[in-house]
């Protein structure tokens, strides 16, 4: 079993214990103490010196090992043939070799919900993946919800010019609708056939939706627009959708109550963008801050490859200078956006018995100036800046 401990750190635990000053003793790749730590006599041992040490950052929407670094036309994360596409797994399209993975995992983002995009109304299923692995399968977590979008993508990826609905954001709507009823009556016949001791036909499609519709699978929905988000809010509230979140949530803050209401998670950003399409007016890095205050839990997300994976620290930094207290700048990239993907038995916390996906840094994580110095994954250290950025896998050509 191996056996490191990282010591004279300044540990910002992300938990209600907060930040500490101490030890982090990790044994067989998940966190065994926190603080004052007895190692044994053989544990490889690392001194910080005083560094702070956060847990490996978490992106809770992003297309890395999706889209091919440097290489977007080749990107796997849309199934463009039809709008609505549930049958598929970002699982199946995730490539851990993309230079993306690398650039994040040295950078101290441990952990991606990698998605599907937001070409099509049903996108398929995304899975939270760490950045580290040799495989695919390796590199799971667990799948964490069903792509939806909503908004100007899938009226300009399908519509009059594909002769298919949607063209409008009422044919999006109901697209969705429609997909869910679908759904709906599947796995009523399911039942019965199930019941009756009958045949049934399966559908890959309609089992992966019905997941969404029965509550064991949470929809994520890409809104940005407040009057989209409000479509999305109608529609979880007729097909009794609970667990749902609002990807991007642009202009979120505007109906900040509307989300506290129904207690819905807001994965914002990516809002280092220009206003490349209408619906994006009202982008600022404001939103995260207001919806914060509100009440919403919040994470913060870079899209990538629409901004570089790397720079999900920066996307803090100024949302805290846009107003995000700093106090709760850790969680949007940690412990929130694990909560939101249902994983924070696993990652986004230094709490005893999660995995030891470490990130050690030069200063605060969100400033700027700061850097990984050191980086670990499920207990391995992977990066270490002193090392010129050798890849412990670089018998494994990317």
């Amino acid at each position: 079993m191996s056996v490191t401990v990282i010591r004279n750190a300044t540990i910002h635990t992300a938990t209600d214990e907060g930040t500490v000053e101490g030890d982090i003793l990790v044994e067989d790749g998940k966190i065994a103490a926190v603080g004052d730590v007895d190692a044994p006599d053989d544990a490889e041992e690392l001194d910080v010196d005083g560094a702070h040490v956060t847990p490996g950052l978490v992106d809770a929407h992003s297309h890395a090992g999706m889209a091919e670094w440097g290489e977007p036309e080749d990107a796997d994360f849309n199934e463009g043939t039809d709008s609505v596409t549930p049958h598929v797994s970002a699982l199946d399209g995730f490539h851990p070799r993309d230079e993306e993975l690398k650039h994040a995992f040295q950078n101290g983002v441990t952990s991606v919900s990698a998605r599907m995009g937001s070409g099509n109304v049903v996108g398929g299923v995304i899975c939270s993946m760490k950045t580290y692995g040799l495989t695919a399968d390796d590199m799971l977590i667990q799948e964490d919800g069903m792509k939806a979008a909503m908004g100007e993508n899938p009226k300009r990826f399908h519509g009059e010019q594909q002769g298919r609905q949607p063209s409008t954001r009422p044919g999006v709507a109901a697209t969705l609708r429609q997909a869910l009823m679908d759904a709906e009556d599947y796995v009523a016949k399911r039942t019965k056939a199930r019941e009756d001791g009958d045949p049934f036909d399966r559908d890959l499609g309609l089992e992966n939706l019905g997941k969404v519709v029965e509550g064991d699978l949470p929809l994520r929905v890409h809104a940005h627009r407040a009057d989209d988000i409000m479509t999305v809010f109608r529609i979880a509230d007729e097909f009794g959708i609970e667990d749902f979140s609002i990807e991007h949530a642009t202009e979120g803050h505007l109906i900040a109550d509307e989300f506290v209401e129904r207690d819905v998670p807001a994965v914002c950003g990516p809002s280092l963008y220009s206003g490349a399409k209408y619906e994006l007016r009202n982008i600022t890095f404001e939103s995260p801050g207001i919806l914060h205050d509100a009440g919403v839990k919040v994470a913060i997300q870079t899209d990538a490859p629409v901004l570089p994976q790397q720079h999900l620290d920066v996307c803090v930094g100024l949302a805290v200078r846009a107003g995000l207290p700093e106090e709760a700048a850790l969680a949007t990239v940690t412990r929130n956006a694990a909560e939101i993907l249902g994983i924070e038995d696993r990652v986004g916390t230094l709490e005893v018995g999660t995995d030891a996906d470490i990130a050690v840094w030069d200063g605060p994580f969100y400033e700027i100036e700061s850097s990984t110095k050191h980086v670990f994954v499920d207990g391995e250290h992977v990066f270490d800046r002193e090392r010129d950025d050798v890849d412990p896998r670089e018998e494994y050509a990317w």
